[in-house]
């Protein structure tokens, strides 16, 4: 199966293509001046593997991007703490509840994982 490209604005085809080769896709941009062509490889058991690890880095990736809102935000509450005086118990009751919001977003990400993982290895 292939995939049709056509950008409204045909000067960002150069940009697509670039996007694309640069992904880490293995997938191969046939430009024509008008659209982009992609062919998608048949999912072979190799190619699913390698599919599953660009998942797999993927959702490591968000588990790494929420745990450092997390820490953003814990830095924030700190230097709320020193600035306008807020009190050590509101800091620990926001940081927990931080800490929940945190695990909530991060069973997500693994909840999608599973799912995509139990996709692409479905034959």
């Amino acid at each position: 199966s292939s995939i049709l490209i056509s950008p409204y604005d045909k000067s960002s085809l150069k940009v697509i293509e670039k996007a694309i080769v640069k992904s880490d896709l293995d997938l191969t941009p046939s430009n024509d001046g008008e659209v982009i062509r992609l062919t998608m490889p048949p999912l072979t058991s190799e190619r699913r593997k390698e599919l599953l690890k660009v998942v797999s880095k993927l959702a490591e990736e968000a588990r790494v991007a929420v745990r450092n809102v997390r820490r953003d935000a814990l830095k924030t509450y700190e230097k709320l703490k020193e600035e306008k005086g807020l009190s050590e118990d509101n800091v620990r009751g926001l940081a927990a509840d931080l800490q929940t919001v945190t695990e909530e977003y991060i069973k997500k990400v693994n909840s999608v994982y599973k799912q995509k993982e139990e996709e692409l290895m479905k034959i």
